[in-house]
C-alpha cells in the first residue's frame, strides 16, 4: 500500500503537537513548581520584585501544570482515542488547528499576564476576561471537533472512553462560562457577577469540579483506553465502567461546598457538600478498581514496563487520593487540615500521583506510534523517570502531610486561660523542614520531565511521521 495520505487516516499531526507541547508544558510548569517551593524555603527567592512574588508565580504555576501540561496532555490524548475508536479521522483539520494554536495563545497570555498581576483573584479561574473569552471559544471549538467525529464514526458502539472525556469536555464549557460572568471595568480587570457567599460557592462549584471534570473525569478517559492497550487486556468490566461514569458525573458536582466548612456559607449547603463527598468514594474507587483488575493475568508486565508502571501507579494514587479527599471533607476532619499544608499534600496526591503520572505514561504510550518509531529511543530512561516520579511524589506528600497536622494542631493549642499556645510565626517556623523535603521532592519529579524530554527528542529525530500515517490508513482500511 502507498503511504500518500488518504482521506480516510488519522490526523496525527495535531495529536503530535500536543503531545509535543504536554512535555514542554510539563517542566515550565513543574520546573516553576520547585522555584516557587524554594521560595517558601529561602524567601530571598522572591528577588524583591513583584512579578517574581510566590503571590504572583504560585497561579501561574497551577495555569502551567493544570491547563498547558494536564490541557495539552487531554487535547492530545482524546483527539487520538476517538479517531482509533471510531475508526475516522477527525471531522475538521483546521478547526483541530485552531484548537492546538488557540490554547497555547491562552498559556502565553497567562505567562504575560499572571506576573504583572492581572488577575480575578478566582482559584484556578485567575485568567481575565479577554484571555478567558478566548479560551471559551477555543473550548467549545474542541466540543464540536470531538463530538463532530463521533458523529462520523464507523463504529456502531461509542467506546466508554469517549463518554468520559465527552462528559469532560462540555462541564469544563459550562464550569468556566458560568464561573467567569464577569463585568468589564477595563481591558485587564473585570468584576465577578456575583457577591458574597454566592460568589464564593459558584468559584467552589467551579474550583473543584475543575478537579472532578477537568482533572479526574477527562484522565478516566485516558485510563479507560490506556491502561487495556499497554496491558493488552480487555477492560475488567466493561459494565462497571458504565456504572461508573454515571455515578461518578451524577455526584461529583455537588462536592464544591466541602471548600466552604466553617464560612458564611449556608450550614446546608456545607453538609450537604460533605455528604456528596463522602458518597463520592464509592464511584472513585469503582473506577480505580475496574483499572487496576484489568492488570489480571498481566502483573508479571510491570517487571519489565515501565509505561504500565506509570499507568497502574498513578490508579494507585488515584484511589488514595480519592479516599482522602471524601475523609478530608468530613467537617470534624476539616476543622483541623483547612488552610493547612495537608490540603496542598492532597492536591498533590491527585496532580503528581494521579494526573502527571497517568499523562506520561499515555504520552510514552502514544509518541512512538505518532512517530512511526517500533518503541521509545529507551527503555531504561523510562524506568528511571518512574522511579525519580514516584520517589518525588511520595517526599512530596508526606511532607505535607506532616506540616499540614502540625499547623492545624499548633493552631487550635490553647492555653488554661484561653489564650494561643503557639503564635503563627512558631507555626511557621516548624513548617519549613517540611517545606525543604517539599522542594526536593518536587526537584525529584521535574527532574524525570527532562530525562522524558531527551528520550522523546530522541524518538521524534529517529522518526519516519510518514509511517505512522501509513499504519494508521492501513488500520482505518482493514477495519471494513
Amino acid at each position: 500500500m502507498s503511504t500518500a495520505i488518504s482521506p480516510t487516516a488519522y490526523n496525527y499531526k495535531v495529536v503530535r503537537q500536543f503531545a509535543i507541547m504536554t512535555v514542554v508544558w510539563g517542566i515550565l510548569g513543574m520546573g516553576l513548581g520547585v522555584f516557587i517551593a524554594s521560595q517558601l524555603v529561602w524567601p530571598e527567592l522572591n528577588f524583591g520584585l513583584p512579578w517574581t512574588s510566590f503571590g504572583r508565580l504560585r497561579p501561574l504555576h497551577t495555569n502551567l501544570v493544570i491547563f498547558a501540561f494536564g490541557g495539552c496532555a487531554l487535547f492530545a490524548t482524546s483527539y487520538y482515542v476517538v479517531q482509533r475508536t471510531c475508526q475516522t479521522r477527525l471531522i475538521s483539520d483546521s478547526l483541530a488547528a485552531f484548537t492546538f494554536w488557540g490554547w497555547q495563545a491562552v498559556i502565553v497570555g497567562a505567562i504575560i499576564t499572571l506576573p504583572l498581576g492581572y488577575t480575578t483573584t478566582k482559584e484556578y479561574a485567575e485568567l481575565e476576561w479577554p484571555l478567558a473569552i478566548l479560551l471559551a471559544i477555543v473550548w467549545v471549538t474542541y466540543g464540536l471537533v470531538f463530538f463532530g467525529t463521533i458523529t462520523k464514526r464507523k463504529t456502531k458502539h461509542i467506546y466508554v472512553g469517549n463518554w468520559f472525556y465527552g462528559a469532560f469536555i462540555v462541564v469544563t464549557a459550562m464550569l468556566h462560562i458560568v464561573n467567569h460572568a464577569s463585568l468589564p471595568v477595563s481591558f485587564f480587570k473585570s468584576y465577578s457577577a456575583y457577591s458574597g457567599a454566592t460568589d464564593a460557592m459558584i468559584q467552589w462549584w467551579y474550583g473543584h469540579n475543575a478537579v472532578g471534570f477537568f482533572l479526574t473525569t477527562g484522565f478516566l478517559g485516558m485510563m479507560y483506553y490506556f491502561v487495556p492497550k499497554q496491558a493488552e487486556r480487555p477492560i475488567y468490566s466493561y459494565r462497571l465502567s458504565i456504572v461508573h461514569f454515571w455515578a461518578l458525573i451524577t455526584l461529583y458536582i455537588w462536592a464544591g461546598p466541602h471548600h466552604l466548612h466553617y464560612t458564611a456559607l449556608p450550614d446546608w449547603a456545607q453538609s450537604l457538600g460533605m455528604a456528596m463527598s463522602i458518597i463520592l468514594l464509592a464511584p472513585s474507587w469503582g473506577g480505580m478498581i475496574n483499572g487496576m483488575m484489568t492488570l489480571s493475568g498481566a502483573w508479571h508486565k510491570l517487571r519489565t514496563d515501565p509505561i504500565l508502571r506509570f499507568l497502574v501507579v498513578s490508579l494507585a494514587f488515584y484511589g488514595m487520593s480519592t479516599f482522602e479527599g471524601p475523609m478530608m471533607a468530613i467537617k470534624t476532619v476539616n476543622s483541623l487540615s483547612h488552610y493547612t499544608d495537608w490540603t496542598i499534600g492532597h492536591v498533590h496526591a491527585g496532580a503528581l500521583g494521579w494526573v502527571a503520572m497517568i499523562s506520561i505514561g499515555a504520552i510514552y504510550h502514544m509518541i512512538p506510534k505518532l512517530f512511526g518509531r517500533a518503541q521509545m529511543h529507551s527503555v531504561g530512561l523510562i524506568n528511571a523517570h518512574f522511579w525519580l516520579a514516584t520517589i518525588g511524589t511520595v517526599l512530596y506528600i508526606a511532607s505535607m502531610w506532616v506540616n499540614g497536622i502540625t499547623q492545624g494542631l499548633m493552631w487550635r493549642a490553647i492555653n488554661d486561660d484561653g489564650t494561643l499556645t503557639y503564635s503563627f510565626v512558631e507555626a511557621l517556623q516548624a513548617s519549613h523542614p517540611g517545606y525543604i523535603v517539599r522542594a526536593l521532592g518536587g526537584a525529584f519529579f521535574a527532574s524525570g520531565m527532562f530525562l522524558m524530554a531527551y528520550n522523546v527528542w530522541r524518538t521524534v529525530r529517529a522518526s519516519n511521521p510518514a509511517e505512522a500515517e501509513a499504519a494508521a490508513q492501513i488500520a482505518v482500511v482493514g477495519a471494513h
